[in-house]
């Protein structure tokens, strides 16, 4: 199954246009929806705004959706460089992980789909991945693994 083709199916599909859920495809192309909290929400446009305060160029993309090797995930919140925007555009999904991708988790995410993720967008060129808890604690993870505060933005502090 091509899981491009069925992602834009998904966006196509006036069915999903205004759900209040999170959507995303597995491995086998069925689709994962995931409730939306006001707190994820707030959480969501503050780690985008303090992003944006410590990098002061690059876009910040809330949903960004992004073709893995085993599905189409939608990081919450990511941090595209210039150089990354002018390469790949606003293609919907993107092929590659922008520089930062985070993952806001709810307490429906387990251990274990925080790991596949964080894996997933690193496998697809993410330089770090950030998992923020709900009560705003945040864990970094690069290429070789938690690392104890970001190195892209240094300055971050939720």
């Amino acid at each position: 199954m091509d899981l491009a083709i069925k992602w834009q199916e998904l966006m196509n599909n006036p069915f999903f246009r205004d759900i209040p859920y999170k959507v995303e495809l597995n491995k086998f192309g069925q689709i994962l929806m995931s409730p939306a909290s006001n707190r994820h929400g707030i959480l969501q446009y503050k780690v985008g705004q303090e992003i944006e305060r410590t990098k002061q160029s690059g876009i910040i993309i809330i949903e960004c959706s992004i073709l893995t090797s085993e599905s189409v995930r939608v990081a919450h919140v990511a941090w595209a460089s210039n150089e990354f925007i002018s390469e790949v555009g606003e293609a919907t999904q993107y092929p590659k992980a922008p520089e930062i991708c985070v993952e806001i988790k709810s307490p429906a995410n387990s251990q274990a789909e925080m790991e596949e993720k964080t894996r997933l967008y690193l496998e697809k060129g993410a330089l770090e991945v950030w998992i923020v808890d709900e009560y705003g604690e945040v864990d970094f993870f690069s290429h070789t693994g938690k690392i104890k505060k970001s190195k892209i933005a240094a300055d971050f502090k939720l």
